[in-house]
């Protein structure tokens, strides 16, 4: 614990959806929410006036829908927010080589190993800045909480919601949180809180009165010791610029079930090709080949190969997933897939595809059952869409013609009207809205799907003169 207010926690406010607003000048002040737009979809993040309904990340698309049917339901588009975020994350770079980032639109910041602040003055100067400096760059909001420890300063960035910055000073821990329900602490989920309330503590006070031995009692001993620090107002964890990644994976959640087992592979081979990709950005490579299956009734099976070496060759990925599919049995049906690499190494074996071909050092297989969980776009973890593909590709026959997507909230560019987004498609026609970050709201107008002067385009920035996302 620290005797100044140095240890900053920034994040965004409703990051994908207010980035949304801000590049649609007609969606501003109105409900949005992104995520998912199939069946299964569900919210990564709705903007302060679609929470009024209800609506709140992680829910499930059909329940938003009915709470604001009439909200503005787009895709996500993580490569226009991770351009945002790095914005962000260069800013908190120049304030401290100690910026530790928990996803896209979070991070803390230990100020006092930047020499920036010292003192409960020098930091709230430091905090205001840094949020006028985001606004100018990004055209965006965000919170910002200063205390002396994390788990104060995310509790106070919380309560800094939205726009705003609040500093908690040291010595004030155990009475801001005395009277705060336990699910405050960081580790008491809903499972957690549950079993505390039955024991009778719902106030972090009452974990304090309650006192450790009775904590590691219910919790066990790392848990329980843990809980009972924080609720006492400490919290020792330092600020760590690096996080090295354990895991690579994508994961797509399919409309309808899949039963045809040449179209299982089909999206296994294309999910690995993804994974190789997002593997070869993150300059990784992986040496366990995992593939994951949640089947029709929810039951979710794991298998893996451990290769002889890492790889980051997209071929062998496939081959591994495509054997790892052969020991699942998905004649029921299957509602997800996803292909993952673990066991990161930054560097690849060269001969790996010939060892690969030679046969493999060892194998290991593992079947977990596992609660269906939510595929994130927030944090930048798990990759994929929440929504099937199209047909299969391994059909025989001639090729048919491929109707062009187009997805709600994405970018196009007309050789006519100029940039825009798309507002919705289906029967053969897709309606866009021609505006830009800094117009006024735009008009709307409608194309044939296959419209030549209608082309996808890339993000335009959210202020005028910034580099767009991509370029």
């Amino acid at each position: 614990m620290r005797a100044a207010p140095t240890i900053l926690h920034l994040d965004m406010d409703a990051f994908f959806a207010a980035a949304e607003q801000a590049a649609k000048p007609s969606l501003r002040g109105k409900p949005v929410v992104v995520g998912g737009l199939g069946p299964r979809g569900v919210v990564a993040t709705a903007s302060y006036e679609a929470r009024r309904f209800g609506v709140h990340s992680a829910m499930p698309m059909g329940q938003a829908r009915r709470l604001a049917p009439n909200a503005a339901y787009l895709v996500p588009r993580f490569a226009f927010y991770r351009s945002i975020s790095e914005q962000v994350m260069e800013l908190l770079g120049r304030l401290s080589p100690l910026v530790e980032p928990l996803s896209l639109d979070e991070a803390f910041v230990d100020l006092e190993a930047g020499g920036v602040a010292d003192d409960s003055v020098s930091a709230r100067t430091v905090g205001e800045r840094l949020r006028a400096d985001i606004l100018a760059t990004t055209g965006l909001t965000g919170s910002v909480g200063l205390a002396g420890s994390k788990m104060i300063a995310k509790i106070a960035s919380e309560e800094a919601k939205p726009d705003g910055l609040v500093l908690i000073e040291p010595g004030t821990e155990r009475e801001l949180l005395g009277p705060r329900s336990v699910r405050i602490l960081p580790g008491v989920g809903p499972a957690t809180g549950e079993h505390l309330r039955r024991a009778g503590m719902t106030t972090v006070t009452d974990l304090a009165e309650a006192g450790e031995d009775e904590l590691v009692r219910l919790l066990g001993r790392a848990h329980g010791a843990s809980l009972y620090r924080m609720a006492r107002g400490y919290d020792d964890r330092l600020v760590v610029a690096e996080r090295d990644a354990k895991s690579v994976s994508v994961e797509d959640t399919f409309d309808v079930d899949l039963h045809d087992r040449v179209r299982i592979r089909t999206e296994v081979e294309r999910l690995a090709e993804r994974c190789v990709a997002r593997l070869r950005a993150s300059e990784h490579s992986g040496r366990t080949i995992v593939l994951k299956v949640r089947r029709y009734d929810f039951s979710t099976l794991t298998r893996s190969e451990t290769l002889r070496g890492p790889t980051d060759d997209p071929m062998v990925v496939r081959e591994a997933a495509g054997r790892l599919l052969e020991a699942v049995d998905t004649t029921g049906g299957v509602r997800l897939l996803g292909v993952g690499v673990s066991g990161l190494a930054d560097y690849t074996q060269e001969d790996l595809f010939a060892q690969a071909e030679e046969g493999r050092a060892s194998a290991a297989e593992a079947e977990a059952e596992a609660e269906g969980g939510v595929v994130a776009g927030a944090a930048g973890a798990v990759g994929g869409g929440v929504g099937a593909s199209g047909a299969s590709a391994g059909e025989a026959g001639p090729a048919a013609p491929v109707e062009r997507r187009w997805a709600p909230g994405h970018d196009v560019r007309h050789a006519v009207h100029g940039a825009g987004w798309v507002q919705g498609s289906g029967v053969g026609r897709v309606t866009v809205r021609f505006e830009e970050p800094w117009s006024a709201p735009g008009r709307v107008r409608t194309f044939s799907v296959d419209d030549p002067e209608l082309e996808p385009a890339e993000p335009l920035p959210l202020v005028r003169g910034e580099c767009p996302a991509g370029a």
